[in-house]
């Protein structure tokens, strides 16, 4: 009972916050609503919290998350505004000019809603948006909102193409990519010795650092590259709810594989520092064979095609040209 009105208080504490910010824009809002969707033809969209009436070619769009913001990207659909990772890194250093001119809304748990309504968007989306703030963001413009799911982040692809317009262009980028798939796993295949790579991510606090399971976005695309988990990861019983475990300095014995991907958030130094100076660290195989690389959160957790073409380059770069 508790823990319930704890979570009360915080889902209050956060809309408070964020009514707060936009209530005196409310007629506004409710007003640029209505123009929007009388100034534009739109189709009745079904997503996980209702049904959305979606201008049919949404020229003002504002991404809740670098992940939706992403796919927009990929689909020649640049938002006009975004939000940034909580905690995550970023993807914008990765994407370089794609990304020029778009506007912060400041972090994804605390958006500025008085920019958002300045910029007068005719179509909102993002992933996993709560029912409170969905019902914020509606008076703003048409908001569609998608589940997301690690591993199957193509359906997310495939299913907002279909919204904007767009499935024609994300069955070419999704065979693109099933393409590069196909030739790395060809020259995995092709290696004499069997490879197994485990994904690791440090944060910036201290919060414990975890490995990546099957079900996580990063260790399914290595997974449908043929490469395998280590054994010990295997050996857990870990459903598809589960898509990291967290790693103690104890069991730092279900890192090891033959290569070992630490992902660092922001800040995240100090934590992987205490790690790596341990004597358990330096005990593991893939230390000893000086097989452990350090790359970004930004798109090394969560992402879509942009940030999955980016994980091949690296492991194309690490399995292939350093082998």
């Amino acid at each position: 009972m508790i823990k319930l009105y704890i979570k009360l208080f915080f889902v209050i504490t956060l809309a408070m916050i964020l009514v707060q910010g936009c209530y005196t824009n409310y007629t506004k809002i409710t007003e640029l609503t209505k123009a929007n969707l009388a100034a534009s033809n739109c189709r009745a969209i079904k997503h996980p919290l209702r049904e959305t009436c979606v201008p049919v070619k949404p020229q003002c769009i504002i991404a809740l998350d670098e992940t939706s913001m992403e796919v927009l990207l990929a689909l020649d659909l640049k938002s006009v505004a975004a939000t940034q990772p909580n905690i995550a890194g970023s993807i914008i250093l990765k994407l370089g000019k794609k990304v020029e001119g778009i506007i912060s809304l400041g972090k994804e748990n605390q958006p500025n809603i008085e920019k958002m309504v300045q910029l007068n968007p005719n179509f909102i989306w993002g992933f996993s948006i709560s029912k409170e703030i969905y019902q914020l963001f509606s008076q703003i413009a048409p908001t569609v909102t998608l589940d997301y799911i690690q591993s199957a982040w193509k359906d997310a692809l495939s299913r907002i193409a279909e919204i904007t317009g767009k499935s024609e262009q994300a069955q070419k980028l999704i065979e693109q990519y099933q393409q590069r798939v196909q030739a790395l796993r060809i020259v995995i295949n092709n290696q004499r010795t069997k490879t197994t790579v485990s994904v690791s991510r440090f944060y910036g606090g201290k919060q414990v650092p975890e490995f990546r399971t099957k079900y996580s976005f990063p260790e399914s695309l290595i997974t449908e590259v043929g490469i395998s988990l280590p054994h010990m990861q295997n050996q857990l019983n870990i459903n598809e709810n589960q898509p990291l475990v967290s790693v103690s300095l104890e069991r730092l014995e279900l890192l090891d594989a033959d290569i070992l991907f630490v992902v660092l958030d922001p800040g995240a130094g100090d934590a992987f520092k205490k790690y790596h100076n341990s004597q358990l660290w330096q005990n593991l195989n893939v230390v000893k064979n000086s097989r452990v690389y350090t790359v970004n959160s930004g798109y090394w957790i969560f992402g879509n095609i942009l940030a999955a073409n980016a994980i091949l380059d690296d492991l194309f770069k690490y399995l292939v040209n350093n082998s």
